[in-house]
C-alpha cells in the first residue's frame, strides 16, 4: 500500500520546510518539495488542514499556503505579536491565538475574520477546539484556563490556575483534555471539569499529541519522546529520539501501526513506526530528514481522496457543515490574500491598521 504524506516544519531561520514522504512497501523515501521563507522571523507555529498550510511567527503574521495549487495564499494580519498558536477546524475554519491575547476565527473559503474574542488578558499560550466544533479550550498567562462557546463566541466556564499553563488540547473522543504545566500533565473530564489524572514528565514539555483517546505522546526539553497512559498515569514507552532536545510531535496512523513524527534543534525530522499493541517495544526509525536548521515547530500534511475529489467538484464551497457551530462575523474583518489587503469597519471609531510595517489608526 502506497502511502504519501507532507511533512511540514518551522524553524527559528524564518524557513518553513516542506518534505514529501512516500512509502512504497516497506521503502520509505523523502523528497524536498519546498522552503518557505515568507516571515522576517522565526517561526513559532505550524497547522494544516487537507488543503492548507498556516505558519505563523513572530513577526506578527499568519503566511498561508495552498497545497493543492502549490502556490502562496497570502497572509493574514489581525494580531500584535508573536502567533502563539494554530488550529484548523476540519476545512473550513483556522483558529488562532496570539501574544495580544486574542483568539481569531478565520473561515478559509475567503479568509475573512469571523471573530475576534479577547481570549486572555495577558498571552494567549495554546488553544484546541473540540471534535464538534462548537467548543474550544484556551489557556494564557493570566493564569486562567477558559471554556468557549464557539457557537455565539461567548466564555462559558473560566478556571483559574495555580500557574500559567503552557499546553491544552482535547482528546481524540472529546470526553477528556489535558492540561500541561511545565512538567505537570492535568488531565481532565469534560462532565465534570475535574482532575482525574497527573502525570509528570522528567523535563518541562515543549509538546504532546493525541495517539489514542487515552495515550498521550509528550516530547520535551531532553532528547526522549515518551508514551503515558491516561488511565494509569504511567509511561508505557520511552525512546531516543534526537541528539537534543524535540521541540515538537506529530503521528498519523497507518495500517495496523502508528507513524510518530518528531522535531528537534538538532535540526533532523524523523519517522517512527510503533506497533501500540507491542508496547512498551520500541518504535522503528523508518526515515530521517537533516534540514541543517534549528526546528520550532511541526504538522503532518495528509489529503484525503474524499477531500481532493470534493475540491475538484467545488474548489471554494458555498456552505461548511461547520458553519453553524462556529461564530457569527463580527463588526470588523480584516484580511490580506496576495497582496491585496481589506479592511471592512462598521459601528466603530478606531482601528489599528497594518501597512508597510507601521501602524496607524483609521477613522
Amino acid at each position: 500500500m502506497g502511502v504519501e504524506v507532507e511533512v511540514v516544519a518551522g524553524s527559528y531561520e524564518q524557513i518553513s520546510f516542506g518534505y514529501h514522504v512516500c512509502r512504497d512497501g516497506e521503502d520509505w523515501t523523502s523528497t524536498p518539495d519546498f522552503t518557505h521563507h515568507a516571515h522576517t522571523a522565526s517561526l513559532s507555529a505550524v497547522a494544516s488542514n487537507n488543503r492548507y498550510i498556516a505558519t505563523g511567527s513572530k513577526d506578527e503574521t499568519i503566511q498561508l499556503y495552498d497545497m493543492k495549487k502549490k502556490i502562496e495564499q497570502g497572509a493574514l494580519l489581525h494580531h500584535d505579536g508573536t502567533i502563539s498558536c494554530l488550529e484548523f477546524y476540519g476545512s473550513s475554519h483556522l483558529l488562532s491565538g496570539g501574544e495580544d491575547g486574542l483568539m481569531c476565527v478565520w473561515r478559509t473559503k475567503k479568509w475573512e475574520c469571523l471573530k475576534t474574542i479577547k481570549a486572555h488578558k495577558g498571552r494567549l499560550s495554546s488553544l484546541s477546539v473540540h471534535p464538534s466544533g462548537k467548543l474550544a479550550l484556551s489557556v494564557g498567562t493570566d493564569k486562567t484556563l477558559r471554556t468557549w462557546n464557539l457557537t455565539d463566541g461567548r466564555s462559558a466556564f473560566i478556571k483559574n490556575l495555580k500557574q500559567n499553563a503552557d499546553i491544552v488540547r482535547w482528546s481524540l473522543e472529546g470526553d477528556k483534555y489535558v492540561v500541561v504545566t511545565s512538567d505537570k500533565i492535568d488531565v481532565y473530564n469534560l462532565d465534570t471539569a475535574t482532575v482525574t489524572a497527573t502525570i509528570t514528565n522528567p523535563t518541562r514539555i515543549s509538546s504532546v499529541k493525541f495517539v489514542q483517546n487515552t495515550c498521550l505522546a509528550v516530547a520535551g526539553d531532553d532528547e526522549t519522546v515518551r508514551l503515558f497512559d491516561l488511565t494509569t498515569e504511567k509511561c508505557t514507552c520511552e525512546f531516543k529520539a534526537h541528539e537534543n532536545r524535540v521541540k515538537a510531535v506529530d503521528c498519523f496512523m497507518l495500517d495496523d501501526f502508528c507513524v510518530i513524527v518528531t522535531a528537534s534543534n538538532d535540526g533532523f525530522i524523523k519517522l517512527w513506526k510503533l506497533h501500540l499493541d507491542k508496547l512498551p517495544e520500541p518504535p522503528k526509525l523508518l526515515l530521517e530528514v537533516n534540514t541543517t536548521a534549528r526546528l520550532t515547530c511541526l504538522t503532518v500534511f495528509k489529503p484525503t481522496a474524499e477531500s481532493e475529489a470534493t475540491e475538484e467538484q467545488n474548489p471554494q464551497p458555498t456552505s461548511s457543515t461547520a458553519t453553524d457551530d462556529l461564530p457569527l462575523p463580527s463588526k470588523n474583518k480584516r484580511v490580506r490574500i496576495a497582496t491585496e489587503e481589506v479592511v471592512l469597519e462598521e459601528e466603530r471609531s478606531t482601528k489599528k491598521v497594518k501597512k508597510g510595517g507601521n501602524k496607524k489608526k483609521t477613522q
